[in-house]
């Protein structure tokens, strides 16, 4: 198809993913619209280096996104999460903004909507409220009347990289055992499979799509960390008495050890889908390799997980 004439908006433009769905579209040839709080802004005016026009909108007026949303044969949509450190939403606020973005997108007439969700995203709760949001959104785009797909990343790698996680110490802490498997995902094939997603309408409208593009152990972690920063790094579970103390994390760690948490990707397929996916080695020799300088480099910085 060609798409050069054709127009897809994306909310979250000037964050991780939102951006990485920016730059994978222009590279594709897409017209890409971002609806940015302030136009002005070093981020935005960024994106509109790269070809990216940016319009002002917020989650939060109805009128600024069906604006954006007009003559847009596309919507990547996702929203900011209490769970991100930082963040002034709750999570009531992010499901209205996710079902409103849907309901916007159906009654202009966009003809492809993605919405990003979660690995734990599913019929039954997890006791987290900002992954129970998602599945409040999902089921909603479900119901209405918009060709749509669904993503559900795992988890980043670039969490891997935040403050607080041990690497400046010569040591990682994560969630799970350090002889148990859980997936993950660079941030920038997130962009590049959301792109292939809007290039193939007829093959992943209507489809639910968990993508990940490696699975390690903890130990396996702390081996490629280790070779990737030439000095040792060692790999344990976060402390038990912090997973006692802080309640999402605690719960977190419950949802890896019964599976809902850890990524249930079919990677061999994946990979021949999407031939560009990035394993952890090679994430950690390109895109990551400025991210773990940086976490390498004394911080002293509590943890940024939520």
């Amino acid at each position: 198809m060609t798409n050069i004439n054709k127009t897809v908006v994306i909310l979250g433009a000037t964050g991780q993913q939102g951006g990485s769905v920016a730059a994978a579209l222009r590279a594709d040839g897409w017209a890409v619209r971002a609806v940015v709080r302030d136009p002005s802004g070093h981020r935005a005016r960024s994106l509109s280096a790269t070809g990216v026009e940016t319009v002002r909108g917020d989650l939060g007026d109805p009128e600024s996104l069906r604006a954006a949303f007009l003559d847009a044969h596309g919507v990547f949509s996702v929203q900011p999460s209490s769970g991100q450190a930082g963040a002034d939403v709750t999570d009531e606020d992010e499901v209205r903004f996710g079902t409103t973005v849907a309901e916007i997108a159906e009654r202009c007439g966009v003809a492809h909507l993605v919405y990003s969700s979660t690995v734990a995203a599913g019929p039954t709760p997890t006791g987290i409220g900002h992954l129970d949001t998602k599945s409040r959104v999902e089921a909603h785009v479900r119901n209405l009347d918009i060709a749509s797909t669904i993503i559900r990343p795992a988890t980043f790698m670039e969490i891997l990289m935040l403050p607080g996680m041990g690497l400046d110490r010569g040591h990682l802490s994560f969630l799970m055992r350090p002889d148990q498997a859980m997936q993950f995902i660079a941030v920038r094939d997130i962009g590049r499979i959301v792109a292939a997603v809007f290039g193939s309408p007829d093959r992943y409208a209507g489809r639910t799509v968990e993508i990940a593009g490696d699975a390690l152990t903890g130990k396996a972690l702390a081996e490629h960390l280790t070779q990737a920063a030439g000095r040792p790094i060692s790999y344990s579970r976060l402390p038990a008495t912090l997973l006692a103390q802080d309640e999402v994390l605690g719960k977190s760690a419950a949802l890896v050890d019964n599976g809902r948490l850890v990524g249930n990707a079919n990677l061999d397929a994946l990979r021949a889908e999407f031939p560009f996916l990035l394993r952890f080695d090679r994430w950690l020799a390109g895109p990551g390799a400025g991210l773990l300088e940086e976490a390498l480099r004394p911080a002293g910085t509590g943890i940024a997980l939520r």
